[in-house]
Order: structure tokens, then C-alpha cells, then sequence
């Protein structure tokens, strides 16, 4: 994932200076894509460990929370 961020800044750096290629275009579209997923995948096993619980103790987990939890 380092090497990953690494080059989308590195692509980013030269986007600034409008030196990116075709080639480097369509690799730093890839790289972003890839990296969204990523993240996606990583929120997603997060919120499965989530439990809302309000003041008295009472689990207040949404439902939708509790669906995804059960996949």
C-alpha cells in the first residue's frame, strides 16, 4: 500500500508540472482506482467491528450496521 501512495504522489508531482504522458495518465487512474478499493475494503472491515451503544447500555446499532456485521 506505501508503494502504491508513493507513486500516485510521485504522478501527482509531475501532473502539477504538466509533464504526465498518455501512459502515466492511465497508470495514475489505475493506481487512484486501486487505492479507493483499498480503502473501501478497509472502512468496510472497520465499521463491521462497530457496536453503538447508548447511555443506559443498550445496543443502538443501525440496522444496516447490524446487516452488514451478518454478511
Amino acid at each position: 500500500m506505501q508503494d502504491l501512495v508513493k507513486r500516485i504522489n510521485e504522478l501527482s508531482a509531475k501532473q502539477k508540472n504538466n509533464s504526465l504522458t498518455t501512459e502515466e495518465k492511465k497508470e495514475q487512474k489505475k493506481l487512484r482506482s486501486q487505492y479507493i478499493e483499498a480503502m473501501k475494503l478497509s472502512l468496510e472491515s472497520h465499521l463491521k467491528t462497530i457496536k453503538v451503544v447508548n447511555e443506559k447500555g443498550e445496543d443502538i446499532t443501525p440496522i444496516k450496521l447490524k446487516e452488514l456485521k451478518n454478511k
